[in-house]
């Protein structure tokens, strides 16, 4: 779905489109597992996926490819995943990220405040695959 934008919400950004018209998705997870699964499932939506297990990837990966939207768990080995949201706000402010985390506590900590959205990890990816949509356009 199309954002309109809005002067009245800075977060609302012209619509984004990854390399060949794929809008692409950066996942940011530890679990080599749910790496797969994510990558598996979002390239069969149409999306282009790059996927890391650090937060230094990360933070690398957005800088250099510009990803449309980033999927970042919160529990990493190498570092917190909210400190990496912040890095990646610095980058750019108007890239969407969604927190994917298997721990619903963090949903009140005002860091995560900074991500457009906060989902619970299920190993049903629809309500992933809905949120994308609504944040980025194919």
């Amino acid at each position: 779905m199309r954002r309109k934008q809005s002067q009245e919400d800075p977060r609302t950004r012209p619509e984004r489109s990854g390399r060949a018209g794929k809008a692409s998705v950066l996942v940011v997870d530890d679990e080599d597992h749910i790496l797969k699964l994510y990558e598996e499932e979002l390239t069969e939506e149409g999306y282009q996926v790059t996927a890391v297990t650090s937060g230094e990837q990360a933070l690398r990966v957005a800088e250099t490819e510009s990803p449309d939207v980033v999927v970042l768990d919160i529990k990493l080995k190498d570092q917190n995943g909210l400190e990496i949201l912040g890095g990646l706000r610095k980058l750019d402010g108007n890239r969407p990220i969604i927190l994917n985390s298997a721990y619903s506590v963090y949903k009140n900590d005002f860091q995560s405040w900074l991500a457009d959205a906060y989902l619970v990890k299920s190993s049903n990816l629809d309500e992933l695959k809905k949120k994308i949509r609504e944040l980025v356009s194919i």
